[in-house]
């Protein structure tokens, strides 16, 4: 191996297409854009959702309905899933653990859907009307969380 005999691995360097460089080159004058128009110009093109002046499909269609953006903090747990989580109490943590929530949850609620045999205890958790008497008729007690202040933005 000499040093006048060293390159670049293969495929490290690529030919860079230099456009407008005159006729010879291939791509020389409109340099591959075409004759005329918006897309042959320099800086013209449309934005995103245009429709050459005509009313754009997302402000023809009415808005309507609302996300929470606080959705995220709030969770949900069936009957059924605090029976196959089977634990004499339960809080937030023990549900952040078991997977039953999410990581982000601070409002956990218990939805009547499904059954309950077992006595359950509950910390810190909100349960419906429905779902507070079946865990009340299986021995069990709800203590209504303690409702923290609202956040401001």
């Amino acid at each position: 191996m000499e040093l006048n005999g060293i390159k670049p691995g293969e495929g490290a360097k690529h030919y860079k297409r230099r456009v407008g460089r005159g006729i010879g080159s291939g791509i020389g004058k409109t340099a591959g854009r075409g004759h005329k128009g918006q897309k042959s110009r320099a800086g013209g093109y449309h934005k995103v959702g245009f429709e050459g002046g005509q009313m754009p499909m997302h402000r023809r269609l009415p808005k309507r309905g609302f996300k929470s953006h606080l959705l995220k903090f709030n969770a949900e747990v069936s009957l059924s899933a605090l029976e196959t989580l089977g634990l004499a109490e339960v809080d937030l943590l023990v549900l952040k653990t078991s997977g039953l929530v999410g990581q982000l949850a601070k409002n956990v609620k218990i939805i009547k859907s499904g059954t309950l045999t077992k006595a359950v205890k509950l910390n810190g958790i909100g349960a419906t009307a429905g779902a507070k008497a079946i865990i009340e008729a299986a021995g069990g007690t709800v203590s209504a969380p303690v409702s923290a202040p609202a956040e401001s933005k």
